[in-house]
């Protein structure tokens, strides 16, 4: 197998992991642009076209949340078994390829997915909830970022691994010479469990990560939002096929809700990596029984702002609810718990009361979640009708025991009347009030909690993300002394933390190659896009000794 896809990617390959050394800001794709429908529209209510195992049926869980409707599309669907058979089949060639194949020819698959940008967009936002420019960015470009980030920190690990060497030493009057061979032995078949709000983000790393290092993969994705990770697996298909790979490296398990398949994977005897992303509860037990195989996951979390002091408040508000509306608070990093204390907030105009603070934040939110063309660009629509119930519950509970500033109320999509949507839910409430804010409440929904002061909101936040896991925090402050220790008890609790940050980027914009994003330390998951850990145990090393000449006296 020659290295021509190596050569052709080699720029964007070390630049990627020139990239990962500084942590600069960098991406292997421009901008998108506007993105067609025509594709994805002439997908709806057909068969998928696919040359893998199984049997055509229409996958009744896909239903756009932006126009009630059913996708239509029908998918192959294999059991487990007969999907680990093809990857099985298909892995002897693939390990045994130099690494620098393996490494071109995953550049190439990133390259193909990018120039399905349109297409996969509008599958994005009819499946997931996101909106178009999201789709295009977040689900897109960054998730593709993420991907190449994967290769590059990959091959630089393998890379590090010599191929053979030459060792002496002197035993006693004699010196023995060896020559040493070291092999780069990948794991197995790895199966990747996506999420439903927002797949790419997780699957493209895992994917990449496991393909680059010489295992076959089986991606499932969540039986309401598979065209998007069905047309990606299909573009890596058709790349293994051009280039002279059996396209049953890469498999697609479709399952449905009524009929799920992902405990199948996880417990398959063949199976050596499971990637999870999801709900906490199922990734403790995905992580309790996947042995032998290794698991990477990434759940949920509780994620936090402190309200210390600000020289502006106007710039933190619109920056809390700008992060508070964004794809309605349905993603990993979206703040939930706000602490501020009871005594007021110090700022560049004087003292503001919790009263004033609440009411602000309050009014920060309508001016994005009112105004419906600017709602349809930020907050999108709702993945699942169990959000807008948890709305409920919630909204209902925090009625009871405190006060709800904002109620949960649709905004009317400008282009997609019937759109699920849903501005967030912000309540006031007490720090007595743990239960109601101590576990993640995944979509738009938000506290304002009321506190003695900022050292007393630390130690909560922090102790709930030792305890129920957190991705990331914020804090504002005009007390650097107060930053320092917030980061040093964010860091013992695993979580970023990000500072006093306002204007144009969104709060929770992870970037890859310099953020890394979970850390392994709390509930919120064990592993971490992307660093060596996330990488290296996808592969072993094996080594073989020959005797390289007679010891000599």
């Amino acid at each position: 197998m020659t290295t021509d896809l190596f050569d052709k990617h080699r720029t964007t390959l070390e630049r990627a992991i020139e990239a990962c050394r500084t942590r600069e800001s960098w991406s292997a794709y421009g901008e998108p642009s506007a993105a067609s429908p025509a594709a994805f529209e002439a997908q709806l209510g057909r068969p998928f076209e696919d040359d893998g195992p199984g049997v055509q049926a229409v996958q009744d869980d896909e239903i756009s949340p932006y126009t009630g409707e059913p996708l239509g599309i029908s998918y192959l669907r294999a059991d487990v078994d007969r999907l680990v058979a093809a990857a099985t089949q298909a892995w002897p060639r693939w390990r045994e390829a130099d690494p620098r194949v393996r490494a071109g020819v995953c550049l190439e698959m990133c390259e193909r997915i990018h120039a399905h940008a349109a297409e996969l967009a509008h599958a994005t936002m009819h499946t997931t909830g996101q909106s178009l420019g999201m789709s295009l960015t977040g689900s897109g470009t960054n998730a593709l970022d993420r991907g190449v980030e994967a290769i590059a920190q990959a091959f630089a690990a393998m890379s590090r691994v010599p191929g053979s060497a030459r060792w002496a030493r002197a035993f006693g009057p004699s010196t023995v010479e060896l020559t040493k061979r070291y092999r780069l032995v990948p794991r197995g078949v790895a199966v990747v469990v996506a999420c439903a709000s927002f797949p790419a983000w997780n699957v493209y790393p895992a994917l990449f990560a496991s393909l680059v290092t010489g295992n076959p993969v089986i991606v499932k994705p969540h039986p309401s939002s598979v065209l998007q990770m069905a047309l990606a697996v299909r573009a890596c298909r058709r790349v293994l096929t051009a280039s002279g790979f059996d396209p049953g490296l890469i498999g697609l398990a479709v399952d449905t809700t009524a009929e799920p398949v992902t405990k199948l994977l996880v417990r398959h005897p063949a199976v050596r990596i499971v990637d999870f992303t999801g709900s906490a509860a199922f990734g403790s037990w995905v992580e309790a029984n996947a042995f032998p195989a290794v698991a990477y996951t990434e759940t949920s979390g509780v994620n936090s702002v402190l309200m210390h002091s600000a020289g502006e408040l106007q710039p933190v508000l619109r920056a809390l609810a700008g992060s508070l509306c964004l794809f309605s608070a349905q993603m990993c990093t979206s703040p939930q718990n706000i602490y501020v204390p009871r005594g007021g907030l110090p700022t560049g105009d004087g003292l503001v009361s919790v009263e004033e603070f609440a009411e602000g934040l309050a009014d920060a939110v309508r001016a994005v979640s009112t105004v419906p063309r600017r709602a349809a660009a930020v907050l999108g629509a709702i993945q699942s009708p169990a959000t807008l119930t948890l709305l409920d519950e919630v909204g209902k509970q925090a009625a009871a025991r405190g006060r709800v500033l904002l109620d949960a109320q649709p905004y009317e999509h400008p282009r997609h009347p019937e759109a699920r949507t849903s501005g967030p839910l912000l309540a006031r409430v007490g720090i007595d009030d743990h239960d109601l804010f101590a576990a993640e409440r995944f979509g738009p929904v938000a506290f304002v909690i009321d506190c003695d002061d900022a050292d007393q909101a630390l130690a909560r936040a922090t102790q709930d993300a030792r305890e129920h896991g957190a991705i990331t925090a914020f804090a504002y402050a005009t007390d650097d002394a107060y930053l320092d220790r917030a980061e040093n008890a964010y860091a013992l609790a695993g979580a970023a933390l990000t500072s006093n940050l306002t204007g144009p980027m969104p709060l929770n914009f992870s970037a890859a190659y310099s953020d890394y994003h979970v850390t392994g330390l709390n509930p919120a998951g064990n592993a971490s896009l992307t660093d060596d850990s996330f990488v290296a145990g996808r592969f072993r090393v094996t080594q073989s000794r020959r005797a390289a000449a007679a010891s000599r006296e």
